[in-house]
């Protein structure tokens, strides 16, 4: 159905969704400017499950392997994408999709020029995700110096922690995986996220029987509230999420998207740690920290 000038329904929509998205996001500038802290939202577009007499919210990750996909295919479409968000850089890939009620809600994408060009303390693993309307919504980056940090303190495990910036939350979420690490035993990431004013800690535990990258998300209790089930057969990697009704904060949704997305990466991102970290002892580089990442690190009191 089309309208009066002629333009599709859907394009209205969409140009529809977009104005809301810019207003929300300057709206959360203008309440963080004043100081006025913004009450943790549920997630609202999630689908909704009754499992167990439990209520949980449910998405689904999909990575693709190609670039042969509907936002990257087509000689001006980087370009196009690049417009429409300051965050989608001209080196940014998307390379997986979120969906929830069967329809695509999210992108992620990761800067490949600096994955797979940089070498040493150069190289960063930076992702993001976009709305269905390449609007920014969360960054996700490996911190080297954290990480190297954490991998010097236990005697060179390597510990990847990442900095998880979402733009509707005024807090940063650090998530780190474990130092405590046995060899053949499960892995573990920890985080937490402020909600209301109030930390909630969780943990994701990789489960013992693991084909398709399965964990587990438990609360600061030790209960389960959440879960990753990856797909045991699938081309580039296809995870089932779903979070307990009362968890489910957009921040958390947003979290585990990042974390999914994450985890094509994880075994790369290891062995690059490691790596550095060997050098670093060994004297072949001196430690260094690149700026965008020191800027996460920069003390929010002090004299500007």
């Amino acid at each position: 159905m089309a309208d009066g000038s002629g333009k599709p329904e859907s394009i209205r929509r969409q140009a529809d969704a977009a104005a809301a998205d810019a207003a929300a996001e300057a709206r959360a500038e203008v309440l963080d400017a004043a100081g006025v802290e913004v009450p943790v939202k549920r997630h609202p577009r999630a689908s909704k499950a009754v499992k167990g007499g439990l209520e949980w919210h449910e998405f689904q990750v999909n990575v693709w392997i190609t670039d042969l996909n509907s936002i990257e295919f087509g000689i001006y479409r980087h370009s196009r994408n690049k417009a429409k968000s300051r965050q989608f850089t001209s080196d940014m890939d998307i390379y997986a999709e979120v969906t929830e009620n069967g329809e695509r809600t999210g992108l992620i994408g990761y800067r490949e020029d600096l994955w797979k060009k940089q070498a040493g303390l150069e190289r960063r693993l930076v992702m993001k995700l976009f709305n269905e309307s390449l609007n920014w919504r969360a960054s996700m980056d490996l911190m080297i110096g954290r990480s190297l940090q954490h991998t010097i303190g236990a005697r060179g495990e390597p510990v990847t922690t990442y900095a998880v910036n979402i733009g509707s939350h005024e807090y940063v979420v650090m998530l780190e995986r474990s130092a405590n690490k046995w060899p053949l035993l499960p892995e573990n990431f920890s985080f937490f996220i402020m909600d209301n004013g109030e930390p909630r800690f969780y943990r994701l535990r990789r489960t013992l029987l693991n084909l398709g990258g399965d964990y587990i998300l438990l609360d600061e209790r030790d209960r389960e509230v959440g879960h990753v089930d990856g797909r045991v057969v699938t081309i580039g990697g296809y995870w089932d999420c779903r979070i307990r009704a009362d968890h489910a904060s957009s921040q958390l949704v947003m979290v585990l998207q990042m974390f999914c997305g994450m985890l094509v990466f994880n075994r790369g991102a290891r062995r690059h740690v490691k790596r550095i970290y060997r050098d670093v002892l060994n004297g072949a580089h001196v430690p260094k920290i690149q700026r965008q990442e020191s800027d996460l690190y920069m003390n929010p009191r002090r004299v500007r």
